[in-house]
């Protein structure tokens, strides 16, 4: 049991805020479900009528032999516009998604150069990459143009071209990529840009279109993509781009083409989804309601948020794994609190990450609750308290 505090937890009842853990409610921090779609009442309904209209299995097979439908292409369409872009492709899962889209845009001759901090599915995608690649450190410019430099004289040789991968909103931190800043060095340097704007899509700009969108850059976005397991509370993905790329994408992308296609169901329900994504700003106006309330209030108890500018609420707290655990263990027994908890090697020897996660679900009672318990266990952190708690993991 005491496994579960930490590994494979399981979370049970209706997905929301408040939920059982190990038997008891626990107010939940830890869901990628920014705009609280996952239990939406439409959207409910309009998953179970997929299931019903069109059952699990159906289309049957791959989208290039027997797996393609009309709503997989209306939503690709209805997607593009939204984003910015001229076409768009429906990918059956996020993670395996990027790995493939960097796998089919990059050849033996090209260069890619990459955020430090990008995530795993990038990371990934990079080890299939049998050329070279230059790292920069995280969200630093002259380290950016510095290898941009290294890049170019190294494609100069080999023929190839120049892929920068970088996130709109970076999942860890909260800080969004300097997309704008970036996009502005092609003045100087040949090369494409490909945005992860998992986290973006759906939360950031005017309209929820993305980081790019925020940062008034879509134009100089050449690839974007994003998931639907953030904003949307679903499964699946999709990239955007000048059509000449997304065919390109659509009939190289060995993730596509050699597996099955997203099940009729989630295609259905991935529709409201968008649909009230769109129609409804209110869901993105209480979300960010939430997070800065929280995010204020966090900074106001003297609680390092590291350099977030979005939703993603990143508290970093200075001690050694047994602490890391038995604050934890704290805040889920005692304060009935749930997040998520991140330490070494993800962050530095010393230092803890507890993350949180707002949502249009959450409450400003909620927040209020998680203030005070956060309030009294960084007390108690800087007690000593928690060196003393033996915590088994």
């Amino acid at each position: 049991m005491v496994a579960r505090l930490f590994f494979l937890p399981r979370l049970e009842g209706d997905i929301g805020p408040h939920m059982l853990f190990n038997g008891k409610e626990h107010l939940v921090w830890s869901l990628n479900n920014y705009l609280g779609l996952a239990n939406h009442p439409e959207v409910r309904e309009a998953d179970a009528n997929g299931a019903a209209d069109y059952g699990m299995a159906y289309p049957m097979g791959a989208r290039m032999m027997s797996g393609n439908s009309v709503h997989h292409e209306e939503l690709e369409n209805n997607l593009a516009a939204f984003v910015g872009k001229p076409d768009a492709f429906l990918l059956n899962y996020g993670y395996q998604g990027m790995v493939s889209i960097i796998d089919s845009l990059i050849n033996r001759n090209d260069v890619i150069v990459y955020d430090a901090e990008s995530h795993a599915c990038i990371i990934d995608g990079l080890r299939m990459h049998m050329g070279k690649r230059f790292v920069y450190q995280h969200n630093d410019l002259e380290s950016c143009e510095k290898q941009l430099e290294r890049a170019t004289r190294l494609a100069e040789q080999t023929g190839g071209g120049i892929l920068l991968i970088t996130e709109g909103v970076f999942g860890m931190s909260g800080a969004q990529g300097k997309l704008k800043e970036i996009i502005a060095l092609k003045k100087k340097f040949d090369f494409r840009i490909l945005v992860d704007d998992a986290h973006g899509f759906g939360t950031m700009g005017k309209t929820g279109a993305g980081t790019h969108e925020e940062q008034d850059c879509i134009d100089g976005v050449d690839v974007y993509f994003a998931t639907f397991a953030k904003s949307m509370a679903g499964i699946g993905a999709f990239v955007a781009g000048e059509k000449e790329v997304i065919d390109y994408l659509r009939y190289n992308m060995r993730s596509q083409i050699f597996a099955k296609a997203l099940p009729m169901p989630m295609v259905m329900g991935l529709k409201k989804r968008f649909e009230l994504l769109k129609s409804k700003p209110q869901l993105r106006e209480k979300l960010w309601l939430i997070s800065s309330t929280l995010q204020k209030g966090l900074k106001e108890r003297g609680f390092d948020i590291g350099v977030t500018n979005t939703m993603v609420t990143p508290v970093f707290l200075k001690g050694e794994l047994q602490e890391a655990t038995a604050l934890t263990r704290d805040l889920r027994e005692n304060y009935g609190i749930f997040c998520s908890i991140v330490i070494y090697p993800v962050v530095p020897k010393g230092v803890i990450l507890l993350r949180l996660i707002p949502t249009a679900a959450h409450s400003l009672e909620d927040v209020q609750r998680t203030l005070d318990a956060y309030s009294e266990m960084g007390e108690k952190l800087k007690a000593g308290y928690y060196k003393e708690k033996k915590v088994a993991v």
